[in-house]
């Protein structure tokens, strides 16, 4: 069976130079046993590395920057204003915790997903008199408060795995937590006690690493050995340095005639040390004849060497592999690339962020909040909606509008946006969506600016329908637009 399975992947051998490489086979839960010791690992260098705090940052206010903003589909032009208004209106007090805002409970969810790997998330429903525009909040919960160790049987029968309690089928259908974070002075004598909630409370926001793993593992967990003995390594660099720089000498003299060390040059002489030995100093500018037989020896400490700064890159380029997040993203360190590397650098940074966004964050944390603030609307009467039941997952759908991306080279951007719209490759509506902005929004702004400039008389090179595309002046007589687009295509050529 060996020679077989050799002589199809020379990997599976075991051969000298695999003797020593016997990995475990396994299973995608069982593989996480030590999660919890990585778990405050990882937690200890995200609050002591700088280049894990870099990467979290930069993941954070990439991934989140000011917010996903949410945009109702469903319903009349009223329904959709009303919901918004009562949207925008509830996210001031989405926190449980009367900290943050909507759209800070996203910033701090996306960076506990990505330094523990995972966050959870709990759908607090609260009673009419206590003031708020909807009664709920969100609380969100981290991941040391499900115990990953609690296995068994619960008493209805289910099984509970790594905190999770699922039913027969592999549903989930509970989540077991303590009262209050284990790793926090308790507040209250129930604090450690065990507390069984209903999985339609909690969001469980992770990314699974294998299939039907049903915990997170800390994005870090690749590099985590490497970030802390580079850290070592690095704080040892630089106290040799320290030491590198105190520009030590020595005054060496020979015995005298009775066979006893001679005295320390007397205009060197500064002070004393604690037993009495004298010291000597120099100051800028010191030329000093010392006596025959007398010579000053300097302190050469090693220094950090040539080639450690190509030393610490190599480190930092897996540490950022770990992260997905570019080097010179992580860095700053834009020597020797170009624009155009550049750009491909931040165009495959951002589709890990597009991905996370789309496959994880949206569907597993946003929109089951919006699920969840629509039912208590409708529930509460704030939001009248016949047959709500039947057509929940149409009220429900939610146009999700990350905040757009920075151009990189706006002249360039602009134009190669407004040639495909032109030539039919992209509508206006997706170019003002990838810029994070919504396309109804804007169109009624655009049609305020156009009709005060009307009543103001006045005329802007950037109004379409005054200007052609080169900003020369559009006759106002019908036809004569139509007149001018032979000119106007020109003039963009």
């Amino acid at each position: 069976m060996s020679d077989t399975a050799e002589s199809s992947y020379r990997a599976a051998g075991n051969g000298r130079r695999l003797r020593t490489f016997r990995p475990s086979s396994l299973g995608p839960n069982a593989a996480l046993l030590g999660l919890p010791t990585l778990l405050a690992r990882a937690r200890h260098l995200a609050r002591n590395d700088p280049w894990m705090v870099s990467a979290l940052n930069k993941s954070v206010s990439n991934g989140i920057a000011t917010g996903i903003q949410a945009k109702p589909i469903w319903g009349t032009k009223e329904h959709k204003k009303k919901l918004t208004k009562l949207w925008e209106r509830w996210g001031k007090y989405a926190d449980a915790d009367g900290v943050l805002g909507w759209g800070g409970l996203q910033a701090l969810a996306w960076r506990e997903w990505k330094e523990a790997g995972e966050v959870f998330a709990r759908i607090r429903y609260r009673r009419p008199e206590d003031g708020l525009p909807v009664p709920l909040q969100v609380q969100l919960i981290e991941s040391e408060q499900c115990p990953q160790y609690y296995n068994g049987v619960a008493s209805n029968g289910n099984v509970i795995r790594q905190g999770i309690e699922v039913d027969s089928i592999g549903r989930r259908v509970a989540y077991w937590m303590y009262r209050e974070h284990p790793g926090d002075m308790q507040l209250t004598v129930s604090g450690n006690e065990l507390v069984r909630v209903p999985a339609e409370q909690v969001l469980h926001l992770y990314r699974p690493n294998r299939a039907g793993a049903m915990r997170g593992v800390p994005s870090s967990a690749p590099a985590l050995l490497r970030m802390f003995n580079l850290d070592r390594l690095d704080d040892a660099v630089l106290e040799r340095q320290a030491l590198a720089n105190l520009f030590a000498g020595f005054i060496t003299t020979d015995a005298n005639a009775d066979g006893e060390d001679g005295d320390a040059v007397g205009d060197l002489i500064t002070g004393e040390d604690a037993d009495g030995t004298a010291i000597g100093g120099l100051e800028p500018g010191t030329m000093q004849e010392l006596p025959p037989g007398r010579k000053i020896t300097f302190a050469e400490p090693p220094s950090a060497g040539s080639d450690y700064a190509e030393f610490l890159r190599g480190h930092l380029l897996a540490i950022c592999a770990s992260q997905d997040v570019p080097y010179e993203v992580l860095t700053g360190d834009l020597r020797n690339v170009s624009d155009r590397a550049l750009r491909l650098i931040l165009n495959e940074f951002r589709r890990v962020i597009e991905q996370d966004q789309w496959l994880f964050m949206i569907p597993m944390f946003c929109q089951r909040v919006r699920d969840a603030f629509i039912d208590q609307a409708v529930l509460s009467g704030l939001l009248k909606v016949p047959r709500y039941a039947a057509l929940r997952d149409d009220v429900t759908e939610t146009l999700w509008v990350p905040e757009g991306w920075p151009w990189s080279h706006p002249v360039q951007d602009v134009t190669s946006e407004l040639k495909a719209v032109r030539a039919g490759f992209k509508s206006r509506s997706k170019v003002v969506l990838s810029a994070g902005e919504d396309p109804e929004q804007v169109d009624a702004e655009q049609a305020q600016d156009n009709a005060r400039a009307d009543a103001a008389g006045l005329r802007y090179d950037s109004d379409p329908r005054r200007t052609n595309a080169s900003g020369a002046r559009q006759d106002d007589e019908p036809g004569a637009l139509g007149a001018n687009n032979d000119e106007r295509n020109d003039d963009d050529e």
